[in-house]
Formats: structure tokens, sequence, C-alpha cells
């Protein structure tokens, strides 16, 4: 409510003008819909830019990428027509004036149809795929057309291009038939394969023109607005009323579909996170930053969905229990694989603090391990669970079955209740700061531990990764401030911000409540700074001990964002280290010993240039046994790496006695609980924490109280 009545106060200065505006029409509630979303950003944005050129153009830039960012549509011309608007931007917006906005519009409707002329006339004709030529995918790399012969050519060598694609998955699945001897499968010529590309290469551009056609000016006044919020920061975007609520399912706890978070850029499709639990979190293959081309219901032909609203994507993904989606994507590392997974509702216990005993030959005593997937709290207070309470037990748990030190994993845990993160810090410390947070004015709050008392004061390892995010950040940070645990991993995600909601109707008067509903504004509203005073925000939180990363060479994380909000520091708070912890540059190098020789790492290393290499390669061969060769040898490279971590020997994972009667008794639980420990026993990153726990046990901090 406090931020409600802010906004209205803060928008006072526009309501005027809104008083004089008798909204009749689309364009008066899109001018009321811009002031009130700019005056309202910068009274509320942690850090709002100024609005100036510079602002219009970032905004500039970041419009047309997001609008034809693969340079498929205008002309440089058009361009050049557009510059004139480029430090206009910011007046615009304050006037609600539209100019740039339509005619970019226009221009771009132009082509649109232009280009449709493209498609069928190149898809008409058999490709000479003998011949050598190329095509650059670094968006970069690539100028806009100055002719439409030039734009032209692109299109023929895209539509070739992807037209190739399909004649090799064509061509295999034919050889495959003859090497199983399937004589369902007919076999065709050369030629009539080829034709078959075509012929459903322009099913698929027709219908992908069809969804562009269904696109209102709603949906593009969407875009143009996203561009001016993601100035503000990567965290800050305009939700309108639809939008809103599929955000509202997406964090409601219930999900019936697969359990995937996903993001757009407006020409490719991103899995920004798994949903612990979740039926894609089960099937085990779906993965972060994993980019889906296609969607499949069941046994039906997969549609193609690059350039498709995010909305209309999740629709397709979407669906009752017990029904199958295939979804085609493109790895990481350049592989293309088909995905089956059978839509489930989230299996809410997958989701919440667990723990197992591990046994290792080369450690004497029991190691506890916890695995924390999110930052889990009751919000509403109506006697759900929260993860602070929940990791409590489990430590008790853990120390009455006779672990010695415990392993805490927050890997791929993007974060979740502030408050549950400081009672949990608290669980290993006596009493201090856990973490300082800064709103846009005053002072920088500092978040105590609630209690006295430790509740856990022995030897802790807490493994992160890239996809630690927020409350994974503060937990690990604090934690290493104080000198508590040994940090295991790779560099942590970066984000250091929080947000919050506006309610862009919140700033109109009810005179105006015809322009009603105007949407939301997810917005940056405070920033978290560790005790030490420098932030988690972009440079995360480097681990103690860092071990290889298979994405360690690519750009990942808060950093690949544009306009993300800078690292900084600030007065460190009143705190003392814990004096219990070993040397930690003893632990370096006897980590660093054993990585080197261990083959599943030394596999990592490589992988990991590997995919650094796949990456910088942009300039594509249109040539099919190029092309044939090239994923072959991807392929070939795959299956490599794909050995990582098979060869797991040494420790063991095992239920807790006093958890084996719940799970025992339920033969769902108990298969779960099976697979886990058995997934856990092939964690080549959960083998090397162990060995780390042992040389901390052993350390003379530790070996006193053995």
């Amino acid at each position: 409510m406090k931020i409600k009545i802010i906004l209205l106060c803060s928008l006072i200065g526009i309501g005027i003008s809104f008083c004089a505006v008798s909204p009749q029409n689309d364009e008066e509630k899109e001018k009321i819909l811009i002031q009130a979303l700019i005056s309202g950003l910068n009274q509320m944005h942690y850090q709002p830019p100024k609005i100036d050129d510079a602002f219009s153009e970032k905004v500039f830039d970041l419009y047309l990428e997001r609008l034809d960012g693969s340079k498929r549509f205008f002309l440089k011309s058009d361009i050049e027509a557009f510059e004139k608007y480029k430090k206009e931007l910011d007046d615009q917006a304050n006037m609600g004036d539209f100019e740039f906005f339509n005619l970019s519009l226009v221009t771009f409707n132009k082509r649109i149809d232009q280009v449709k002329g493209y498609y069928k006339e190149v898809l008409s004709q058999p490709f000479d795929f003998e011949k050598k030529e190329e095509i650059e995918f670094d968006e970069e790399k690539v100028d806009y057309a100055s002719t439409e012969e030039e734009l032209e050519n692109y299109w023929r060598k895209l539509l070739k291009y992807r037209t190739m694609i399909r004649l090799n998955d064509l061509m295999e699945v034919q050889e495959k038939a003859k090497e199983d001897g399937n004589k369902e499968v007919k076999i065709k010529t050369y030629a009539e394969l080829e034709e078959e590309a075509r012929t459903k290469e322009l099913d698929v551009h027709e219908k992908w023109f069809l969804r562009i056609d269904q696109l209102n000016r709603k949906d593009r006044l969407s875009t143009y607005l996203n561009a001016i919020t993601s100035v503000y920061d990567p965290h800050t975007n305009y939700l309108p009323p639809k939008e809103k609520e599929n955000f509202d399912i997406n964090i409601s706890g219930r999900l019936e579909g697969i359990g995937a978070r996903l993001q757009s850029d407006g020409s490719e499709t991103k899995v920004s996170s798994i949903v612990p639990g979740s039926a894609s979190w089960s099937q085990g293959e779906l993965e972060a930053n994993d980019i889906i081309l296609k969607v499949g219901q069941d046994d039906q032909e997969p549609v193609d969905v690059s350039g498709m609203r995010l909305d209309d994507i999740v629709n397709m993904v979407r669906g009752k229990k017990g029904t199958e989606v295939r979804l085609t994507v493109r790895k990481v590392d350049g592989t293309v694989k088909v995905i089956p997974i059978i839509r489930d509702i989230v299996v809410i216990e997958e989701g919440y603090a667990k723990s197992s005993l591990l046994e290792s030959d080369k450690v004497k005593d029991e190691i506890g391990y916890i695995y924390l997937p999110r930052f889990y709290a009751d919000f509403t207070k109506t006697g759900g669970r929260n993860c602070g309470d929940d990791v409590k037990k489990e430590i008790t748990k853990l120390k009455d079955e006779g672990a010695k030190g415990i392993i805490l994993d927050l890997r791929s845990n993007g974060g979740g209740s502030l408050r549950d993160v400081i009672q949990m810090a608290g669980l290993f410390i006596d009493e201090g700061p856990v973490v300082q947070v800064k709103n846009k004015i005053g002072k920088p709050q500092i978040k105590n531990d609630p209690e006295r008392g430790v509740h856990y004061d022995g030897p802790l390892v807490i493994m992160v990764d890239a996809g630690s995010a927020s409350a994974s950040e503060i937990l690990a940070a604090a934690m290493q401030d104080y000198g508590r645990a040994v940090i295991v991993g790779a560099p942590t995600f970066g984000k250091g911000t929080v947000q919050r909601f506006m309610d862009l109707d919140q700033a109109v008067p009810n005179g105006l409540s015809q322009v009603r509903p105007l949407g939301y504004v997810k917005f940056t509203s405070q920033k978290f700074y560790r005790i030490d005073g420098s932030t988690t925000q972009l440079n995360g939180v480097t681990p103690d001990i860092t071990l290889p990363d298979p994405y360690k060479y690519l750009d990942l994380g808060e950093r690949e964002y544009d306009y993300a909000l800078a690292w900084d520091e600030i007065e460190p708070a009143n705190y003392k280290k814990v004096k219990s912890l070993t040397d930690l540059k003893a632990l370096v190098r006897a980590s660093n010993a054993r990585v080197q020789q261990n083959k599943n790492f030394t596999l990592v290393e490589e992988n990991a240039k590997w995919l650094k290499e796949e990456r910088d390669i942009t300039l594509n061969s249109l040539n099919l046994d190029a092309y044939i060769s090239s994923e072959e040898n991807i392929e070939m490279m795959s299956d490599k790496f794909s050995e990582i971590g098979k060869e797991i020997s040494g420790f063991t994972s095992s239920t807790l006695k006093m958890d084996l009667p719940s799970v025992n008794t339920d033969t769902t639980k108990a298969k779960q609980r099976e697979e886990w420990n058995d997934n856990l026993e092939k964690d080549m990153y959960l083998e090397e924490a162990i060995n780390i726990m042992n040389d901390l046990m052993n350390s003379p901090a530790y070996a006193k109280n053995k």
C-alpha cells in the first residue's frame, strides 16, 4: 500500500495533464500509459537513469534490436530514416508522443509484406547444395541490406540453410530406416527428399507469417515500452495485464505443465530455469540456456516457434497433466535434441530441503548433505513450510545420526525469501549482520541474525554455481565474509537486486477509469550488499575453491544482460570473522592437485574451451557435405564429453534412518529418493566437495574436536 501511495503522489504532475485529456481512443490511452510508466519509474526505481539524449539512443538501439535484431526486414535506408529520432525518444516519451514508434511500425509492416513474396518464390525451386557459399548469423557482423535485391538474397541464404538442416534430418531418418529394415518408411530419392524439405519449410513460414499478421499494435507497443524499461536495468519490465496473469501463474507454486521458466529476446526463446520437482526437473534433459526451436504435441508435427510471441509459446508448452510435449532444443554446445516431457503438476516435496548421509572410502566420518533448491517461505502465514525452519530440522537430524561435517548445496538455487536466508545464516553464527539492503534513499539497512546461539558450529562447505542467485549469493557471501564456510564451485549469477510490482492503474485519477487496465511494471527497488561492503550485483560470489565449469568461457548470468546495474561498494558492517576456519590456501592447493589428476575435470575444462570455440563460429556453410561434416564433428565431441562424470567411485549416499518410515510407506517417494541417491553418487562436483570436507575436518581448527 505504501508503494501505491508514493506512486500516486509522485504522479500528481502528470495527473494534471491527464485531466486535460478525454481518453476516447487508444492513442490517448497510450499517451497516459507511457507517461505513467516513465514518471513512476523515475520516482520508484532504485537508480533511474537520466532521461536525456543518451537514454534515447539506448532505447533506440535496443528497440530496433528487439524488433529486427536478425536484420531480416529493414533496409539500411529505413534505419537512416529512423536516425533523426535517435536523440528524440526521451522527449517523445515525456510528451506521450509516438511518432517514431508509429513510423517504425508502418515501415516494419511494409517490409513484412515485401518479404512474404520472397520465401514463396525462393522455396519453389530446388537448392544447389553443392555450391560453396556461406551465411553469417552473428547480428553484430551483419549489416542491414542496402537494396531489396540484397535483402532477398539474404532470405534465399536463410531459407537454404533451414532447408538444408531439414533435408539432413530427412536423410538421417531414411538411413536409419534402411539400417533397421523398417518397411514403413518409404525410401525416396534425393530429389524427392529435397522437395519434401522445401515443402515443409514453406509450411513453417506460412504459419510463421500468419502468426506475425496476428500481432496487433498493443503487442508491438509492449516491445517498445520494454525497450524503455530495460534501459533502467534488465529486471525492470512492463507487463500488460495478460502477461501479469501469466507471471502470477508462474509464481503461484502450482504449475500444470513442464515446470520450465522461459524468456524471449524477440527472436529466440530460452529456458531461464527449471522448477524443482517439476516434470522437466524429473525428466532431466531440459536445461537452463537451452534454446527452444520447435514445440510438438505427442506425435504431431512440431511447430517452429522462432520469432513467436512468448505467451503463445508458453500456451503451447502448457497442458493437462499426463499429456506429452516434445521440445526441439538447441543445446549450448550447438547440438539439437528432441526432448519428450510428460506434463505434470509440480511435486512440491521435491522443491523442499532434504538431506542424506554421505560415506566415502577416503573419509573416516560420515558427512551430512543438504540440498536446498530454492529459498521458499509461507508468505500467506497459513501454516505452510519455510526453508529456514526446514534446514534447521535437517541439520538436527544429521547431527543426531552422527554427521561430523555438512555440505549445503545451493547449486541452481535462484533465490527467494530474504527473511529465511537471514534466519538460515543465523544457524551457523552466534550473532551479527548477514546482509545490507539499500533503498533508493537513506542509509543501508543492516539485517542481523535474529537469534543468539549457533545451531551448527562444525565444518561447513557450501556448493554454488552460475545458477546460484540472489538469496543463495547472500548466504554464500555472508558465510565467506565470516570465514564460516568454504565456498566451492563456480562464480555465481550476480543478481544483487530486489524487484517489486507497480500497478499503473493506481496512477490514473478516478475520472479517467476508462483507460484501465494499463498493466504493471516490475521494477528494481533495492540492492544487496555483503557485510564487507561490496555488492553481489554483477560480479556475484567468487568461490574460495573454484572447480572447472563447462560454461566458464561464456558470458552467462547478470553479465550477459544489457544495462545491468553496476558493482559497487558501501561501508562494511560491523562484524567479526569466525576464527575456527583453517588456512584456505592449504585447502585450495590440495583441491587443485586432485582436480589436475581427475580426468573428469580435465574433460570439463576441454569441453569449456570447445564450447567457446563453437560459440565463436558464426559463419555457416550452405554446402550440404560441409554441413554434414560439421554436424558429425559436433556429435563426436558431444559423445566424448557425455562421458564426463560416468566414472565416479568412492562414496555412497543413503537416506537418513529417521526419514525411512515416511519414505518407505510411499512407493513414489521411495523411488524418487532412490533415484536421488543414485544421482548424487554420480556427481563429480559433490565428490570433490567431500574431499574438501575431509581436508577441512582434518585441519587443525577442527581435528581437535573430532
